[in-house]
């Protein structure tokens, strides 16, 4: 995918072009990308974003439309907007592997090139490193306190827009995370997929069990059922072990069940305790919010 290279901030413009007005644009120059506190009070980040980032300076062009509209905005000279027509990315690069464990105040990211070409890239860098680490530093977390379990990306419908969901579900994984809803990053990135149902479903049925049933019968073998629409422990895991003696009579097992509100650490040990004193022992409990 091509970023823009209109995805910057005004001031990345006018001092690319005051310093072609100075005659600066060539001069060598260096920028490091850092940051000065790790996130979420913990004692280190987990790098991420180097691909994309990468990607976008290897293919940093304006479209004759961008230049168009740069034109019209009437504060750029004719000799700057020929300038961006030629304009590319020419430096180095020198980054840790995506995936390392980095500080505050370490440089994350050099840049090495042009005056004009360090700096106009600053914007875009710090846009797609800096969320990227802080996704993947997120799921590193997470997979940590799990210890072991698998954790899924969940989080496309609160990411910052549709690329912020596809960039989400790229950086988790590189924290740790082995799977996503997310269908389009399933598709760019090989990360397997993994869904339910949603709340939905289970009203547009006439009741609860009757959901659960029609679901189990339309994907016998990947059945995991959202159990929280109502009552958990008082309707939804009952019928889900119901649904689950249905499926293993049939020759399938129920592969899990969601819980998506209250309190996620009573309900799951309750949920466990039920599947297992009702011989299911095997079925997942997954944890959601």
């Amino acid at each position: 995918m091509r970023y823009s290279p209109l995805m910057t901030d005004l001031y990345e413009m006018t001092m690319l072009a005051g310093y072609l007005e100075e005659g600066m644009s060539e001069k060598p120059a260096v920028f490091d990308l850092f940051f000065r506190t790790n996130p979420f009070e913990g004692g280190y980040a987990v790098f991420a974003g180097l691909e994309p980032a990468l990607n976008y300076l290897e293919d940093l062009y304006f479209l004759s439309e961008e230049l168009v509209y740069l034109q019209n905005l009437g504060i750029f000279k004719t000799r700057f907007i020929e300038f961006l027509r030629e304009f590319r990315f020419r430096g180095t690069v020198t980054a840790p592997p995506e995936g390392t464990a980095v500080f505050a105040n370490e440089p994350l990211v050099t840049v090495e090139g042009t005056l004009a070409e360090a700096q106009f890239v600053e914007t875009a860098l710090l846009n797609i490193i800096n969320f990227q680490t802080l996704a993947a530093t997120k799921a590193a977390r997470i997979n940590h306190a799990a210890a072991g379990a698998e954790v899924i990306e969940f989080g496309l419908r609160r990411a910052q827009g549709p690329d912020g969901g596809v960039s989400c579900a790229r950086a988790a994984c590189v924290g740790g995370v082995r799977s996503t809803s997310n269908v389009q990053a399933g598709m760019l990135y090989g990360v397997p997929l993994r869904g339910t149902h949603a709340h939905s479903w289970v009203q547009a049925f006439p009741n609860e069990l009757a959901a659960f049933r029609a679901y189990a019968d339309a994907f016998p073998d990947s059945t995991i059922l959202l159990v929280d629409t109502y009552d958990t422990l008082g309707s939804g895991i009952p019928n889900a072990i119901t649904v689950a003696g249905e499926l293993r009579t049939r020759g399938h097992e129920l592969r899990g069940v969601r819980l998506d509100s209250g309190d996620l650490a009573y309900l799951s040990r309750e949920s466990r305790r039920m599947f297992d004193e009702a011989g299911f022992p095997e079925v997942k409990i997954v944890a959601s919010n």
